[in-house]
Parts: C-alpha cells; sequence; structure tokens
C-alpha cells in the first residue's frame, strides 16, 4: 500500500495525511516524519510542513509528542464515572450518590405533565428562570446574570467552551480534575492547561502560570473538587480574583456541581468586573443522575450566544423535565430529605477519615461524595492488593493532567453507601494493603 505524503501546501499535504489514515495506509500510532525531512521530500518551505502538521493537530488527526515526534492519533480508552462495568468486585470508586436518598418522583410526576410545549415557545419553563435566578442571584450579587438551562453540568460546560473557543484554543484545568471535564476538553480539540490543587481549591501560582500560557477559559469547581473534595477558601478565591483582575474577558466556568448537597460555603473566582462568566448548578448529585438538568448564570453575551445552540425542538431541555425539576426544587419535603442526605455523606466521610486515620493513614475529609485517600506506596500497588481481597478502588492517576507525581499515591474512594461491616473489612484492608 502506497504511504507517500504528497501536495505543495499546508492543506493539501494535510489532506494527503488524512486520506491516507483513512484507507489504512496510516494507523494509530504511527509515526510522521520529522518537518524538515518531509518539507525536504516534497520540495516545500519548512512553514508549510509545520501548518500542514497543525492543521492535522487541531483535526485530531495527528497528536504532537515534542521530541517524540508526531504520530497518528487514535481513540484510547478513557475512564468513566459510575460502576465499573463487568466487576463482580464491590466498587468504592463510583462517585455515586446513595439511590435511598435521592427523592421521591411519584408526587412531583403529578405536577410536570402539563399542557404540551410548541415549536417557537421560550426554552426555558419562566417559572424554573425564576426559581434558578433566586438560586444564583445572592451568590453573583451585582452583576448582569442571565439563566440558561442545559441537559446537565457537563452538557453547559461543552457548550460553553463550544461558543467561545476554537480549536486548539487552551483551557485551563485543576489537576487532578474531574474526568468528564477531562473528556469535554480533549473531544473538543483544546488544549488543557493543569493548575494544581490543594487543599484550598487552585493555586494560585498555577493559575497565574496558565494565563501566561495564554488560556481562554478556566473550569474551576469552587466546592467538593472531585476528586480531592477540596473547597476554595475566602482567602485564596480572593487572590484568584486578584490575578484574573488583569484577564476580564478570560472565560470563567465554575462548575458548582454539588451546591445543593455542600455543606461549605461558596466562594468565588467572578471578580465584579470580571466581563465572561457562567455559574453552573445541576441537580444530578440531590435529585438524581436521571435528572439531567443544569442552570447556567452567565454574562449576557454569553447568554446569547448559548441560546443559538438551544434550538427550540432540537437541543432544548424537555419542559416536562424543567417542571418536574422546579417541582422539587419548591417542594419543602423534597428539599429536606436533600439536606439530610448532604449531612449523611459529609458525616460518614468525616467518621471514615478518622477511622482511617486511626490505623495509621491520615485522611481528611473534603466535601463531596468521595474521599481522596494519601497512601506511604504507590497507589496502583494498593488498588492491586485490594483486588485480591474483593474491592475494586480508583487510583488518582486517572484524575491527573499533567507531571503530578503525588496522585500515583491516592485513591478516590467511595465509601458513604457501605454497611458497618463492609466498612469494618474496607478499613483493614486498606490498612495493610498501604503497608
Amino acid at each position: 500500500m502506497d504511504h507517500t505524503i504528497t501536495g505543495a501546501t499546508a492543506s493539501e499535504i494535510a489532506a494527503s495525511v488524512r486520506a491516507l489514515h483513512e484507507r489504512g495506509a496510516l494507523r494509530t500510532g504511527d509515526p510522521l516524519p520529522p518537518v524538515r525531512e518531509l518539507a525536504a521530500q516534497l520540495g516545500v518551505n519548512r512553514n508549510t510542513a509545520v501548518a500542514a502538521y497543525r492543521l492535522l493537530a487541531q483535526a485530531g488527526v495527528v497528536t504532537a509528542r515534542g521530541r517524540a515526534g508526531t504520530v497518528v492519533a487514535g481513540l484510547a480508552a478513557v475512564a468513566q464515572e459510575g460502576y465499573a462495568a463487568d466487576s463482580v468486585l464491590r466498587d468504592i470508586g463510583t462517585g455515586n450518590p446513595d439511590p435511598g436518598r435521592i427523592p421521591d418522583l411519584t408526587t412531583a410526576l403529578a405536577g410536570a405533565i402539563g399542557r404540551p410545549v410548541l415549536y417557537g415557545e421560550p426554552v426555558i419553563d419562566p417559572a424554573l428562570e425564576e426559581r434558578a435566578l433566586a438560586w444564583v442571584g445572592d451568590d453573583l450579587p451585582d452583576r448582569p446574570i442571565r439563566i440558561t438551562v442545559t441537559n446537565g453540568a457537563v452538557d453547559a460546560v461543552e457548550r460553553l467552551l463550544a461558543q467561545a473557543l476554537l480549536r486548539d484554543d487552551a483551557v485551563a484545568l485543576e489537576d487532578p480534575c474531574f474526568l468528564a471535564s477531562i473528556h469535554t476538553v480533549r473531544l473538543g480539540g483544546y488544549r488543557a492547561i493543569p493548575v494544581a490543587v490543594d487543599a484550598e481549591g487552585m493555586t494560585v501560582e498555577g493559575l497565574r502560570a496558565a494565563l501566561d500560557a495564554g488560556v481562554r477559559a478556566i473550569i474551576c469547581t469552587p466546592r467538593a473538587q472531585n476528586p480531592t473534595g477540596a473547597t476554595l477558601s475566602p482567602a485564596r478565591a480572593a487572590a484568584l480574583r486578584a490575578v484574573l483582575a488583569d484577564h476580564p474577558y478570560v472565560l470563567v466556568i465554575e462548575d458548582d456541581h454539588f451546591s445543593m448537597l455542600s455543606q461549605r460555603p461558596y466562594e468565588t473566582l467572578i471578580g465584579p468586573d470580571h466581563r465572561r462568566y457562567a455559574l453552573v448548578r445541576s441537580v444530578s448529585k440531590s435529585l438524581g443522575p436521571d435528572m439531567c438538568l443544569a442552570v447556567a448564570a452567565t454574562d449576557p453575551e454569553t447568554a446569547e450566544r448559548l441560546s443559538f445552540r438551544l434550538s427550540p425542538g432540537t437541543t432544548w431541555v424537555s419542559h416536562i423535565l424543567q417542571r418536574l425539576v422546579l417541582a422539587q426544587l419548591t417542594d419543602d419535603a423534597a428539599l429536606r430529605e436533600v439536606a439530610a442526605a448532604g449531612r449523611h455523606y459529609a458525616e460518614r466521610n468525616r467518621a471514615f477519615a478518622a477511622r482511617l486515620t486511626e490505623r495509621g493513614l491520615p485522611t481528611e475529609a473534603g466535601d463531596g461524595l468521595n474521599l481522596w485517600v494519601d497512601l506511604r506506596v504507590e497507589a496502583k500497588v494498593v488498588a492491586d492488593r485490594l483486588t485480591r481481597r474483593g474491592w475494586l478502588a480508583r487510583t488518582g492517576d486517572e484524575f491527573v493532567l499533567g507531571e503530578h507525581p503525588s496522585a500515583s499515591h491516592h485513591l478516590r474512594l467511595t465509601v458513604h453507601d457501605l454497611t458497618e461491616d463492609e466498612t469494618e473489612r474496607l478499613l483493614d484492608d486498606l490498612a495493610d494493603a498501604a503497608k
């Protein structure tokens, strides 16, 4: 099969490589010629070859690996949230809420089925929009806010990035990072710039370095950061706002996914004079993952851009789902259940962390559904030992973006739904496996 790359312009060279890939002459992982070598073969300027490889990288056809050269890209297996498929092990890394602590939909369903909504009508239910404004208004005072409803927080982040960025634009992500954010950035063809996270959230040095690298958007979790459980402290949030003051047009996306369940106060990166922003709050952790709805409170310009991506009848969020969520957000009994669930998760995590500390593995319970456990040895070694004892754990490696040696010494555990017998056994097995 002919493997010859042809062309005299950047677009012609890129088209040639794509054609070779589509015909199977080039396969995933195959190296492409170095830029100087390709330019010499084709008799073109080196800059033409560089431009061709840039076009291919932006289209996701190739991956640049620095000194290792440029290779044909492929779809590699990636970690996913939720239960692991086809496993008989006790899964302690799911990140799922407790189904027994999700409010019953029976009563809400009766009020959700109203008159049919037709093409051309407003995409947001007016009553839900009013409730959403009340939900976010106190947290973003003195800023112009518009509400958009999306099919969950991940959908909101994807749409927000798509309306603001081009392929190969840089996006600042927390490191370690929520898996869905990693996937969203990679599939969108954006460049992820890692920003280290500590107990107080995004680090100031990391954000400053990301801005110096030219990021056009920032995705931040203000509390219950996944996987670490970190929450922005008031001092850290103020310091980050000060850094962002010189970059008012960088899009700041705050994914406050745990807001209804969080036991920590909300702090924000969005300063009073920042021009491009979005506060995203979903109901999947509190009302259930199948209640795939989020509200995005944004500046007016961002809202206008988002509205073009939520056409009535095609990509809008079902009004039945909107009414169903509204019924629960305005039901005192359902809200009491949500509040009790938030306290339950926090109490179970605190208790497990304290008992793990007693066994020689000092652990602090952050906010959220999970625990981020720091180990003495490599996490993969501990996970393998736990597997032989019937447990399936997630290592920190799955959540890492860049060079982050300490992440390989962490496990993310979901323990709030364990029985007392399971809890005792896991504590003993963890302490033993980490020796």
